[in-house]
């Protein structure tokens, strides 16, 4: 074994998954930089297309997160609003149209798209948003429409919907970039998709355990490289090493989350990235971990061929019946043993946001824990009250202590 490879043994999980982001973004400024055609990318777009065919892309969504978790997304959201666009649309599209415009953001840049991927298993705002992008940069837009689904699973009907988008989507890239696509290798890069799913989900599922061996605030910061770099073998690697490390501090009762897990919540949404320090620190000082999020695992695709694949993508959490949705939050609660519930009501997600109401009285009365919800924003920080965050924080805590004081004495 070399030294760099001993050097790389040794890195910690959570360095070996910054080096990628970083890479993916490298990788993309250095492909623009020879002349390859570079795209932006909505963030549950089937990455196994382009991961094949060698195109790189970067994704609005997760640079829209990071400029906001450092600050500057009020900025940009001003800026889009200063254009014309409302301040009641998605902050990450207000942010995203903002860059195109000004093409500079000390806190995150990226390479100008040559075309953009849209999917709306996320929601229809994304198809207005990048249908916007097309025109103002003046550049192609490929859309994969993937419908709501009513029904609890996506059956044969969808897979027969999705066939011609997905083979006119890779005819496209083709056109645009000017190179081919290849089966075998789309079948090697869905065995790392699959490879890297997997251990991700491994690696979420030890919050099962009492105490949980991380952190839930961690997986905010992880799911970058679930997004931008699942057919990536160094993403499979290095989430399987996290998966170990969470084994190990199961065995060794250690845990990434410093201090005493005195209760253990689900966080329901999408991270409120410009107040992400004080919406963890609130729950680290009174011994609240996040132990269960759907928004984490929803990356984590699972499939064993095309065809489930294409039901895989059916299948993101906006994209699902309520009663599905509803199932996915009870799993989460009672696999992780979660006393109680925080729901992050988001202005800029409403497709999200917008039945959290009847699915937390639905949670209170299957599961019999306590939920709060607060108001926020997953970009804009001008939709977030400390004040109130705090107050919602500190009842969910208390009505906890009851429960567990009455079961104590029962």
């Amino acid at each position: 074994m070399s030294g760099a490879d001993v050097v790389a043994e040794e890195k910690k999980a959570k360095v070996l998954l910054n080096e990628i982001v970083a890479k993916h973004y490298q990788d993309a400024w250095d492909a623009k930089k020879r002349g390859e055609k570079v795209g932006w990318c909505a963030s549950n777009f089937p990455q196994e297309i382009f991961e094949t065919m060698d195109i790189k892309v970067v994704y609005p969504e997760n640079q829209a997160a990071a400029i906001a978790a450092k600050g500057g997304g009020e900025r940009l959201c001003t800026e889009a609003e200063n254009y014309g666009y409302s301040n009641d649309i998605c902050a990450y599209a207000r942010i995203s149209l903002a860059y195109a415009n000004v093409k500079d953001a000390p806190e995150l840049n990226m390479p100008q798209p040559d075309f953009v991927l849209c999917c709306n298993n996320i929601c229809n705002c994304m198809i207005k948003w990048y249908e916007n992008l097309a025109k103002e940069l003046n550049i192609p837009m490929i859309l994969i429409d993937v419908p709501y689904n009513d029904e609890y699973n996506a059956e044969e009907d969808r897979v027969e919907y999705l066939k011609g988008q997905f083979d006119y989507a890779i005819k496209q890239l083709e056109e645009i970039t000017g190179k081919k696509f290849d089966q075998k290798k789309f079948k090697e890069v869905m065995d790392i998709s699959q490879r890297t799913g997997r251990a991700w989900l491994e690696a979420t599922g030890y919050s099962r355990f009492t105490p949980s061996p991380y952190n839930g605030f961690d997986l905010f910061n992880h799911m970058a490289v679930a997004v931008c770099a699942r057919g990536k073998l160094e993403s499979a690697l290095a989430f399987e090493k996290l998966a170990d490390e969470y084994e190990q501090n199961v065995k060794e009762k250690k845990s990434t989350f410093r201090g005493k897990e005195e209760y253990r919540v689900m966080f329901e949404g999408i991270a409120c990235w410009p107040h992400l320090r004080h919406t963890f620190t609130q729950l680290k000082d009174a011994g609240v971990n996040v132990v269960g999020t759907v928004y984490a695992d929803a990356f984590g695709y699972i499939y064993s061929n095309t065809n489930e694949l294409m039901k895989a993508y059916c299948g993101t959490p906006n994209a699902i019946s309520y009663e599905r949705s509803l199932d996915m939050r009870l799993k989460v609660i009672r696999e992780n043993n979660c006393d109680g519930a925080l729901i992050h009501i988001n202005r800029s997600c409403k497709q999200w946001s917008g039945i959290m109401y009847q699915m937390e009285r639905d949670i209170r009365e299957k599961t019999g824990i306590p939920t709060a919800t607060f108001d926020g924003d997953q970009a804009d920080p001008r939709n977030f009250s400390e004040a109130q965050y705090d107050t919602r924080v500190q009842g969910l805590i208390e009505v906890m202590a009851a429960n567990k004081e009455a079961k104590k004495n029962a």
